[in-house]
């Protein structure tokens, strides 16, 4: 038995700390089930698989703002890093999340767009796939209460501490026991649709840690379109997300 983080280095010929950021960032798979404690002891046989991310499309620039298609299994943090310029992110998308993301390249609008998302000027329209049968436009808005476990963030459903949420719903597809739906926030609290969804009986595929039942690589969902500031941009969906399997 040795780690899995070592096991891996061994096999993909690279540093134990590369291997380890790896399968932190939740790349790493034996067989269909991911592997998510690099320190865990494993069979010194074990043959994983790395999941490649996709690469960093640029949907437009100009001298105040660089929109990104951003690839699921990356940070938000890690594309500034990619496109290598003096450049600030306006916003960030989890790192399971797909699509759209903004940075800025002059401060004043920095702090324009910021203003923006503080005002809720900023709309925003996301798909997804969610767990069951969803056929009818709902309208979410029971508030959230955001903690931290572990230095994670986690969100619930507090009608008497929470602070004010808005999500809605619209359904787009149905496949089996899966649907496809489109998502707009009028607020902007941490895993808002995640827990909104959760919170109705309908967690986004994959997404354990609201209730998903099913396996995935990733969270289903893909932040689809954004406008702020006379800018409007619109992201390409992923495979995962034109189609369930």
């Amino acid at each position: 038995m040795e780690k899995a983080y070592k096991l891996l280095a061994l096999q993909e010929g690279i540093s134990n700390k590369k291997a380890k950021e790896l399968i932190d960032r939740g790349l790493v798979y034996v067989l269909d089930r991911k592997v998510k404690i690099a320190r865990a002891e494993m069979p010194e046989d074990t043959r994983f698989r790395v999941e490649k991310i996709d690469s960093v499309d640029i949907i437009y620039q100009d001298e105040n703002i660089v929109a990104i298609n951003k690839p699921a299994l990356m940070d938000s943090y890690d594309i500034v890093d990619a496109i290598d310029e003096d450049i600030e992110l306006i916003h960030r998308l989890d790192r399971d999340t797909s699509g759209v993301l903004l940075l800025a390249r002059d401060r004043e609008f920095l702090k324009d767009a910021i203003e923006a998302f503080k005002a809720r000027e900023v709309k925003k329209r996301y798909t997804a796939w969610v767990e069951g049968v969803f056929f009818e436009e709902i309208t979410i808005d029971t508030p959230i209460a955001t903690h931290k476990r572990g230095g994670k963030a986690f969100s619930i459903i507090d009608k008497k501490k929470g602070k004010p949420a808005v999500t809605v719903v619209k359904p787009i597809e149905i496949q089996g026991k899966k649907s496809k739906v489109e998502i707009e926030i009028k607020t902007g609290r941490t895993h808002q649709i995640r827990v909104h969804l959760a919170d109705i009986g309908h967690p986004i595929v994959g997404d354990e840690r609201y209730g998903s039942v099913t396996r995935s690589k990733r969270i289903l969902l893909h932040a689809k379109a954004i406008s702020l500031l006379g800018y409007a941009f619109e992201a390409k969906e992923p495979k995962d997300i034109v189609k369930y399997k």
